[in-house]
């Protein structure tokens, strides 16, 4: 079966951003970023945004080099995946997310401006393009 809902992170070290995705409509709304200190958040947080939005499935999205090779972020951001199957036992999958923060500051300079471009704003546009492209591979 189709997951329904899906949360959706990109992983950063000092932030992490998340968005909520449904899958009747393939899009996803961003939520907020989620401070870290050293990639390592306040697992509270992540505990609170499970228990609130319920999702079927936690997409978490792959940074990868330009040629698809894995780097150090590659691995800590399939950790993070990782620990959150581990700690709540929600279904986890991981989407390559190259490009998104690009695309992400481009989203919102598009409707903002440069005002528009804070750091958690940018962080929790890049989850949803996760989410979104993790929708499209989808079908």
């Amino acid at each position: 079966m189709q997951p329904q809902t899906v949360l959706g992170f990109d992983y950063g070290t000092k932030s992490i951003g998340v968005a909520i995705g449904q899958a009747i409509t393939a899009s996803a709304t961003p939520l907020l970023s989620i401070k870290a200190v050293d990639g390592i958040p306040n697992w509270g947080d992540i505990e609170k945004l499970l228990k609130e939005w319920q999702p079927d499935l936690v997409v978490v999205g792959l940074p990868l080099n330009m040629d698809g090779t894995e780097q150090e972020m590659t691995q800590r951001a399939r950790k993070f995946a990782n620990r959150i199957n581990g700690r709540f036992g929600v279904n986890i999958a991981t989407q390559d997310e190259r490009l998104t923060t690009a695309d992400a500051k481009a989203r919102l300079f598009e409707l903002g401006g440069f005002k528009a471009l804070t750091k958690g704003q940018v962080d929790a546009v890049s989850a949803v393009l996760i989410v979104e492209s993790y929708f499209e591979n989808q079908f």
